[in-house]
């Protein structure tokens, strides 16, 4: 069923459009192999993927701040791998992670092919939690700032998806509405729920295929979203 009325398309960037999983798999070999560290990467990330899950909900939810989530993260999932790594190299690999991280740039399935059919009858935006060191990096490098005439970063507002004040003051810098506008993430919470709870339409990018409320505008592929718009 089409959405009427819409002029601005809102994207989460991470988990949404830009393929956060495998870039940061790609990543962790790289830096590992820099570093000249035998880790198993299959292992690491079994323990890491979750914890970093974790930590990140830490973060939304302003318990922990940036700098505990780099390094938190990587050391809890050293402990529970039972590998010894010296706090001066764990701080190292978290600033080589960050270096790196936006030189891996593969994207959903679809994503160009979207953005280029949205982008025809759409003003269209990111609204993303990440650190803005690497965001527009993610952007530049995976050519698709192009399509996008606004970025709205967590830390240039100073609270996170899903605190109503990020997306205010996206609707804000790009001059539409929550009556206008549709905003589309994978997270339910931070994206879907936030949005939803200032009145901003939502669609879940349930790529994660979770069970969602039958409520819950969602779809499986970023090409289904021509269902909606």
């Amino acid at each position: 069923m089409k959405i009427n009325n819409i002029s601005h398309i809102f994207f989460d960037l991470d988990h949404t459009l830009w393929d956060f999983d495998k870039n940061s798999a790609l990543t962790f070999e790289k830096i590992f192999n820099i570093n000249n560290l035998e880790i198993n990467i299959d292992a690491f990330l079994e323990v890491y993927v979750p914890i970093n899950v974790r930590y990140w909900k830490l973060y939304r939810e302003e318990k922990i701040d940036k700098d505990k989530l780099r390094y938190g993260r990587l050391d809890d999932a050293f402990n529970i791998l039972q590998i010894k790594v010296k706090r001066s190299m764990i701080y190292k690999l978290s600033d080589d992670y960050i270096t790196y991280l936006c030189t891996f740039n593969n994207l959903f399935e679809g994503t160009i092919e979207i953005l280029e059919y949205l982008h025809q009858k759409y003003q269209l935006h990111i609204i993303t939690n990440g650190f803005k060191e690497v965001q527009q990096g993610k952007l530049n490098n995976s050519n698709i700032n192009r399509f996008f005439s606004t970025v709205t970063n967590s830390e240039m507002v100073g609270v996170k998806k899903p605190n109503p004040k990020i997306f205010n003051h996206a609707l804000s810098l790009a001059k539409a509405n929550t009556k206008n506008s549709v905003m589309i993430g994978d997270n339910l919470e931070a994206d879907v729920q936030g949005a939803l709870n200032i009145g901003l339409d939502a669609i879940c990018f349930n790529y994660h295929k979770e069970v969602l409320d039958t409520g819950v505008k969602q779809v499986d592929n970023l090409l289904e979203l021509k269902q909606y718009l």
